[in-house]
């Protein structure tokens, strides 16, 4: 029977991240993708021009009507646009006790622009947090959940440890934002995992993190633990960078149909090469 999992998460008319980035990465994982649209947006490879959030009500709505027809294998969290959003989708996921959350904190854009208020981001720490099998922040969003600088691999290592004590149960601090080859640091509760990669030099970024975080929740679909998930959705993530592509003008999106995915999760969840452990 296929998997199925859910993504509650804002739409991008421009087809590179949010539900769209989130629902091409769950096909190419074997998934059968569903959807809870929190917001939407007119935005293109170039910039947003304007967004919308939906009523808490409706979001609410369409996670019910997913859950009273599917099973929901796992479940990851994107745009949630305001604090009420936010509420409502911790009552209905702790109401149901959906299985495998992976909260991706969308709090800053690549700007440096914050795109919730604070009380917006006390709604994570206090509501979704205690419910999530990983979170997911970049650096600018681990800073502003930490209120730290973080400007090291040391400093990451840190946050890592400090966000753990927020309520979760494990958490993936993405680096990419520093200089150098980007590296992430995974706390799984028991050890420091410091995964690296090559930096690939190219503008066709957008909707990275949304493919993270879902490719991600794919394999936590499947059983794989958390550290295999994360690896395993790290190797499927660099491959669609490198062979991501410019449709528009502006910053391409990562190519999620690329070569390194197959249906079944074999080749790319098969033997890989251990992470430093600390």
């Amino acid at each position: 029977m296929m998997k199925i999992a859910l993504s509650i998460a804002g739409s991008d008319s421009g087809g590179g991240a949010g539900i769209q980035a989130d629902l091409l990465t769950f096909a190419a994982h074997g998934i059968h993708g569903t959807t809870a649209v929190t917001a939407i947006t007119a935005q293109n490879t170039v910039g947003v021009r304007a967004w919308q959030a939906l009523e808490p009500a409706m979001v609410r709505a369409q996670i019910e009507a997913v859950a009273d027809d599917m099973e929901i294998a796992a479940l990851k969290t994107g745009m949630l646009a305001n604090r009420q959003i936010i509420e409502e989708v911790a009552a209905v996921i702790a109401a149901r006790g959906f299985p495998h959350l992976v909260v991706d904190p969308v709090m800053v854009a690549k700007s440096g622009d914050r795109l919730l208020d604070p009380s917006a981001e006390s709604a994570y720490v206090e509501r979704l947090f205690p419910q999530a099998a990983l979170i997911t922040p970049n650096i600018p969003e681990a800073e502003v959940l930490l209120a730290r600088r973080i400007r090291s691999v040391d400093d990451m290592k840190d946050a890592a440890t400090a966000l753990m004590r927020l309520g979760c149960r494990a958490v993936l601090v993405k680096g990419g934002h520093l200089d150098g080859d980007p590296t992430d640091v995974l706390w799984d509760g028991s050890t420091l995992h410091e995964l690296t990669t090559p930096r690939i030099h190219t503008t066709n970024t957008h909707g990275t993190g949304c493919t993270y975080s879902a490719a991600i929740t794919a394999r936590l679909a499947f059983g794989h633990d958390v550290e295999t998930s994360v690896r395993g959705a790290k190797q499927y993530l660099t491959t669609a960078i490198k062979e991501s592509y410019a449709p528009g003008k502006g910053h391409g999106p990562v190519r999620h149909l690329n070569s390194g995915a197959v249906s079944a999760l074999g080749r790319a969840t098969g033997p890989q090469p251990k992470p430093r452990t600390y």
